[in-house]
């Protein structure tokens, strides 16, 4: 069994697949999903089936990560960040019948390594976020963003690059506005 912190108030399914050294916080709720080492999940989180969350990752309290959303090693995704995975969700089919899995198309959702997402962001299914890349708080992502770009807004636009590693990090210009 992996060293993992569980809360007893934690429900956590026998399907679920936790790495070594995760920590997660009261009143999570996981099922079918799988969680990489040394990854924090903050309280209300809730990781669906068939969603994959990579290792040393932090998802803050309140996050949705629906099925079909894979998350990569080193993301940061802040608190309350909801994932969407079908572009026409319905409760029941044209005759009335209450919808199952046959009924609905699942959109997969990939975020790539050291990505960052701030709080109350709304990403949508069938979206790539690129390595690097932050979007900002409060956004509703609709499309691909790029590597190493910093998005914002509703929908979310590009506002600006990052530099691609430490070394290409400028220094504040002294007449920058603090």
């Amino acid at each position: 069994m992996p060293d993992v912190r569980r809360p007893p108030n934690a429900a956590v399914s026998e399907d679920v697949r936790l790495g070594e050294r995760v920590r997660l916080s009261s009143f999570v709720n996981l099922y079918g999903c799988e969680i990489g080492d040394d990854t924090r999940l903050g309280a209300f989180v809730e990781v669906q089936r068939d969603a994959r969350i990579g290792r040393r990752c932090k998802i803050s309290s309140h996050s949705f990560i629906c099925s079909g959303v894979v998350i990569e090693d080193e993301v940061f995704v802040g608190h309350g960040v909801v994932f969407i995975n079908d572009r026409h969700p319905r409760a029941t089919t044209d005759q009335g019948a209450m919808q199952t899995e046959r009924d609905w198309k699942l959109e997969p959702t990939v975020i790539r390594r050291r990505a960052s997402i701030g709080s109350g962001a709304i990403v949508m299914c069938g979206v790539e976020v690129g390595e690097g890349a932050m979007i900002g708080a409060g956004a509703l992502v609709t499309r691909d963003v790029p590597s190493f770009t910093v998005v914002a807004g509703s929908p979310a636009r590009i506002l600006r690059t990052l530099p691609q590693n430490e070394s290409e990090k400028a220094t504040p210009d002294e007449n920058q506005v603090r």
